[in-house]
């Protein structure tokens, strides 16, 4: 799967959440994760994974603060009226997606930073680490190549085999003195 994807959280208030998600963000291949003004009491090492030592995490203390890499995608994942259904959502190829607090919803100010903002289709607010492993399992989903089956018993094609080119050797130009048989009476 070519790109990058990361996943944060604005204003969250649970070790417990955050270290489910970052766990599930290491299983799903994330290439980072990060939170922007985190309820200071909260801990960032309770992930099993231990996420933190193999991936890059970003703190950020306020909003005017975080930074994304030039050319990445802010993907809000909130419950709003004029939000995208997540399965009919096209996961941009370099993306950060962000998720508010428990008790709450992402900020009008993140709201307003995101290019994208995508909601999971259920009747009400799920917990954020469960939001967060459903977002991340349909970015590898529709990314990595896979294909439905086209019946409940399965028989989906596998995903493509990727090639991204091989070993290539250039021969030498046939000249009329270098082709075969040349100077042969």
């Amino acid at each position: 799967m070519r790109g990058y994807f990361g996943i944060g959280v604005e204003g969250i208030s649970k070790t417990g959440n955050l270290g489910s998600l970052f766990r599930s963000a290491h299983a799903f291949g994330a290439n980072f994760t990060f939170a922007v003004a985190p309820d200071p009491r909260v801990r960032f090492e309770t992930d099993t994974s231990a996420s933190h030592r193999n991936l890059p995490f970003f703190l950020y203390d306020s909003l005017d603060a975080f930074r994304l890499p030039a050319g990445c995608s802010l993907v809000g994942i909130e419950l709003v009226e004029n939000a995208v259904d997540l399965p009919a959502f096209h996961h941009p190829r370099m993306a950060a997606y962000v998720m508010g607090p428990e008790l709450g919803s992402l900020s009008p100010a993140m709201l307003a930073r995101c290019d994208h903002v995508v909601k999971i289709p259920t009747a009400f607010c799920i917990n954020v680490a469960i939001a967060g492993a459903i977002v991340m399992y349909d970015r590898v989903r529709m990314l990595g190549g896979f294909r439905r089956p086209v019946t409940p018993h399965g028989g989906a094609e596998p995903p493509p085999d990727r090639h991204h080119g091989g070993r290539f050797i250039r021969t030498p130009k046939q000249t009329p003195d270098t082709a075969p048989g040349a100077g042969e009476p």
